[in-house]
């Protein structure tokens, strides 16, 4: 019971989502080395672009975001994605910015439950099958990991949890996959302070990052929870070597 009463008080001082409504809205401007795989303008729209030669990639990574991405603020998940090529400086690798499915607008009510996860999880499961032939990594942050826990995602190699607010699984072999499953928490996130509980369709359970869920936990550092993609920063590092399949 005081698990139930924990997890409602957390509830009760996040932010109610505010919609950003469904506007009209045209495909963005992308640099020349951006690719745009997939653009449907309607509602909040879907936005998919890959770095580097998808079709000939060795390492392909796929970054399946958290909350409050949508086409208009497509430019942070687009920039984690650069961040993830660059540090890597391979030819061999390419990076998909996936925006597949509609996220959840702040901390409320979509954000601490799994109808917006289990949408996505379809979308994404769909997409991880249609890509070429290649070692495929799947880069999930926040309320992406419930989306990514939630797929089926046979064929994958590697799922990195990052940030996460809970998976909806309580262990590894849980999960809808063979990938070896990596996950991590900065010192400085404050989901690590979000009750890891689940009561019905609320909440999202088990932390991917504790010793009993099973998966590779990794170094993260201390930065806050938007920064596990920081230049030079240890998570980043950590990232890229499992990606290129140099992960420990």
């Amino acid at each position: 019971m005081s698990k139930v009463i924990a997890l409602v008080a957390a509830l009760l001082v996040v932010v109610s989502p505010v919609s950003a409504g469904a506007v009209a809205q045209t495909e963005p401007e992308f640099p020349a080395d951006v690719r745009v795989l997939r653009f449907e303008p309607a509602g909040r729209g879907r936005l998919v672009v890959a770095l580097g030669d998808l079709p000939r990639a060795r390492h392909v990574a796929v970054v399946v975001p958290g909350s409050d991405v949508d086409v208009r603020r497509f430019g942070r998940l687009l920039a984690v994605a650069r961040a993830v090529h660059t540090a890597a400086g391979r030819d061999d690798v390419a990076v998909v910015a996936w925006l597949g499915y509609d996220t959840p607008e702040g901390l409320g009510i979509d954000a601490a439950t799994g109808g917006l996860a289990r949408a996505g999880a379809e979308e994404l499961s769909s997409f991880v099958r249609g890509l070429p032939a290649a070692h495929v990594s799947l880069l999930c942050h926040s309320y992406g990991s419930v989306v990514c826990a939630s797929a089926d995602l046979g064929g994958v190699g590697d799922v990195v949890f990052t940030g996460s607010p809970g998976v909806r699984a309580s262990s590894v072999a849980e999960l809808r996959t063979g990938a070896r499953v990596w996950a991590a928490r900065s010192s400085g996130d404050w989901t690590g302070w979000v009750p890891k509980v689940r009561v019905g369709d609320l909440g999202h359970g088990t932390d991917p990052a504790a010793p009993e869920f099973g998966a590779r936990v990794f170094p993260a550092g201390d930065g806050s929870h938007d920064e596990y993609y920081r230049a030079g920063g240890v998570a980043l590092g950590e990232i890229v070597r499992i990606v290129t399949g140099e992960g420990r």
